[in-house]
């Protein structure tokens, strides 16, 4: 296990409160899911800290885990920012590395494009380095396809087709899985039609 012992002070409720979504934090690693007391990790507010409400504070660290605590409860780990002049010194989980959640398309998408798709990244990083631990093929039909999102209707009221947003124009409708859409928004997927002018000319 790789770890950094940096100085750093425990901050309060209140100091808390006057930070932001890009304040540089420290909180427990210990989860559930991996046991690791008195060990921290990077993390950041989920929204200011003034828009907290009863003292229950929520971070989400660098590997993507939500953490909640009562930075004022002595039982708990609580929250810790890096301070030469800290009172204490804490151990800091360090990375290993970073696992890409990418959607590639290869044309063709044969057995042999694949192997020199992963054969040029272990060149490129170090043999054994580069590791397959998910690997999920798709077929992609040959359609483009327009991607909107459109405001989820409230009530019994139907859809508004003037209220979307345009996401993707001209593109493969599976793109569609790898999109975030915003809260109260769906996707909408249409066969893409070019647009025509029928300007007149002179």
């Amino acid at each position: 296990m790789n770890t950094e012992k940096i100085a750093a002070r425990r901050l309060s409720l209140e100091e808390v409160t006057k930070l932001g979504v890009m304040d540089r934090l420290f909180v427990s690693a210990d989860t559930a899911e991996l046991k690791l007391p008195d060990c921290y990790v990077p993390a950041f507010l989920t929204k200011s800290g003034e828009d907290f409400e009863g003292g229950l504070i929520t971070a989400r660290t660098i590997f993507q885990e939500e953490v909640s605590c009562l930075p004022d409860d002595e039982n708990e780990a609580g929250i810790y920012l890096a301070d030469e002049n800290g009172s204490v010194t804490i151990e800091v989980l360090q990375s290993a590395g970073v696992v890409l959640d990418l959607a590639l398309f290869v044309p063709g998408g044969d057995k042999g494009a694949l192997t020199a798709l992963y054969a040029a990244a272990r060149q490129a990083f170090g043999a054994d380095v580069v590791q397959i631990w998910r690997q999920g093929l798709k077929e992609v039909p040959d359609v483009k396809v327009d991607i909107f999102e459109e405001q989820i209707p409230r009530g019994r009221k139907g859809s508004d087709s003037s209220k979307r947003d345009r996401r993707a124009i001209d593109t493969y409708p599976t793109r569609a899985d790898f999109i975030e859409f915003s809260a109260g928004w769906k996707p909408v997927v249409e066969i893409h039609r070019p647009i025509v002018d029928d300007t007149p000319t002179i």
